[in-house]
């Protein structure tokens, strides 16, 4: 049972509108390329962890703060007889590991990733103590990677691949209790609680409306949206077509993410999307979906009450 669901990663999603309308910095770009990598080991683990057929309580991406430092869990699976503490991360290299040192095929030492597992073991389980629960916990490290590694010694931790993954999930579901108790849950809900929603860890980009190229961007991110008729766009480099209100609705939920400080108007969003030849099907679509604040020449639209 997902208690807490991944969610969306902010940062991810800034940088991923930010490079199809600007160039980004090295660093930025950099870390766009990391954030992605990241994202697609934790999908792959979280299909995994669907596949339980026991009732354990699934917590993902958890910020917690204990004794004034803040912690991250990638995923923390709540079962009867103990917690299980997963990292999980994408590992493109061949390694060996000797001692607590993690080296590259060359003999270029790189990070340890075990470093953050075990502090956040440590950390985590002074909030428990806090808490006043008391449980067994185990680490587990989840590289999604088919590479070749070597280990001179024990790790304290832990280690699994993709093809070990399904194994170690389905000795969970056989050997563990079917059901976790009323003061499991009662943990999985204060854990939720006490998660910390604003990142101060993320790493934004600093950028200005001037700077972004405008246009309505396809949803596969490869170009600009073009008009060909009444109703529907296209793009031009993978033919992916749109219907025009989708489009429009679409590239208002972008602005509003990138700009949430300015008003959404009809002269803002016709000046954002570009493409769009008719500020009257701009009027029609934003009156239909949102409510219009009347201010004279400046009135503009937010969201409708429910």
């Amino acid at each position: 049972m997902v208690i807490k669901p991944r969610g969306e990663n902010v940062e991810l999603k800034l940088l991923r509108l930010l490079r199809v309308r600007k160039r980004l910095e090295e660093k930025d770009e950099n870390n766009y390329i990391y954030l992605e990598k990241g994202k697609f080991s934790e999908k792959l683990f979280d299909q995994y962890l669907l596949g339980l057929t026991n009732e354990f309580l699934i917590l993902n991406n958890l910020l917690l703060e204990v004794n004034n430092t803040l912690f991250q869990i990638d995923s923390l699976l709540i079962t009867q007889k103990k917690i299980f503490i997963f990292e999980v991360k994408k590992h493109e290299v061949d390694f060996y590991i000797v001692k607590d040192r993690w080296y590259m095929l060359s003999g270029k030492e790189i990070k340890n990733p075990l470093i953050q597992v075990i502090r956040s073991e440590s950390l985590f389980r002074q909030l428990l103590q806090e808490l006043r629960f008391s449980v067994m916990l185990d680490l587990k490290l989840f590289l999604s990677t088919q590479n070749f590694f070597s280990m001179r010694l024990r790790l304290k931790v832990h280690l699994y691949f993709i093809r070990q993954l399904g194994r170690l999930l389905k000795n969970l579901d056989s050997y563990d209790a079917p059901r976790v108790s009323g003061g499991h849950m009662r943990l999985a809900d204060k854990l939720v609680s006490l998660h910390i929603t604003d990142n101060p860890y993320s790493r934004l980009p600093v950028y200005t409306y001037e700077e972004l190229e405008k246009g309505i961007i396809c949803q596969r991110g490869c170009f600009h949206l073009e008009d060909t008729n009444r109703h529907t766009l296209v793009c031009n480099k993978c033919g992916f077509i749109e219907d025009k209100e989708a489009a429009i609705l679409r590239s208002i939920e972008e602005f509003r993410f990138l700009f949430p400080e300015k008003r959404i108007t009809v002269d803002v969003i016709y000046n954002w999307c570009q493409v769009i030849r008719s500020k009257r099907l701009i009027r029609e679509i934003s009156s239909k979906n949102f409510e219009l604040v009347l201010f004279g020449r400046g009135s503009y639209y937010v969201d409708k009450k429910r």
